[in-house]
């Protein structure tokens, strides 16, 4: 099987400042990876880097994605080849409504993809699909971009993102954070139910607790920039029960 993507030997720095320290990490159509670790590990500079965030520059390394050189993408041009990154933050966006946003994301797609724009109607119906996935109400398509949710509606509006663009490698940098027991099973029930055999999806988290809805295939642990770690779902519950002490040590 042909990977989706391959990071090899990856560093990078922002400031000067060295955090990723020789990333390696294969992930293949179909498959879901967890990636763990303590704050300050990294995890959230690799999200950044493979968006192609251009406040960190790429010192060593290589990323190929679907058999194209990632580093040299815009970050435009890896959203049009099917990358897709969560925010843990996600930013508002007064005065653009949720409907006009996505629908000029979405045309926009698939223009750069060689197909037709959808009509309003077919618009429509695909967002109301996409949208009960989630479990929104449809009311939210004429409000602007997050403004005035809740941090369990931004996460949601996030995962309604991804379904409408429909993404090949999706990235959520620590989608769980900040939401409450309902809001979590809502999103990673909608992350699962988006998973296909030809597409993959990296979930950054914290805690074992998201992993309980999105069952990863392979679990990483990033420490100092490295990746020190990689088995399978049952090493999530080992960092649960035990924290990462016992793996650090060893470093």
């Amino acid at each position: 099987m042909e990977n989706l993507i391959e990071i090899k030997n990856l560093h990078a720095s922002i400031n000067g400042k060295e955090i990723l320290k020789g990333i390696n990490l294969t992930v293949k159509p179909g498959e879901v990876h967890a990636i763990m670790g303590p704050n300050g590990s990294g995890k959230s500079t690799l999200s950044a880097v493979l968006a192609g965030k251009e406040s960190y520059v790429v010192t060593e390394g290589s990323v190929t994605f679907m058999g194209k050189n990632l580093l040299e993408m815009s970050p435009e041009e890896r959203s049009w080849a099917g990358l897709f990154l969560g925010f843990q933050y996600p930013i508002e966006i007064p005065g653009v409504t949720n409907v006009n946003f996505m629908k000029t994301a979405v045309n926009e797609h698939r223009k750069q993809n060689n197909l037709p724009a959808l009509s309003a109607a077919e618009y429509l119906k695909l967002m109301r699909e996409k949208m009960a996935i989630v479990e929104m109400d449809p009311a939210f398509s004429s409000r602007g971009v997050n403004v005035g949710f809740s941090g369990g509606e931004k996460k949601r509006n996030e995962i309604f993102q991804m379904a409408m663009l429909d993404p090949k490698l999706a990235i959520l940098d620590e989608t769980d954070s900040g939401l409450d027991v309902d809001a979590l099973r809502i999103v990673a029930t909608g992350v699962t139910k988006l998973k296909r055999p030809d597409n993959a999806t990296i979930v950054i988290t914290h805690y074992q607790r998201l992993l309980d809805y999105i069952v990863p295939d392979i679990v990483h642990v990033l420490y100092k920039g490295k990746i020190i770690k990689t088995a399978g779902k049952e090493l999530a519950l080992e960092v649960e029960t035990k924290g990462y002490d016992w793996l650090i040590k060893g470093e």
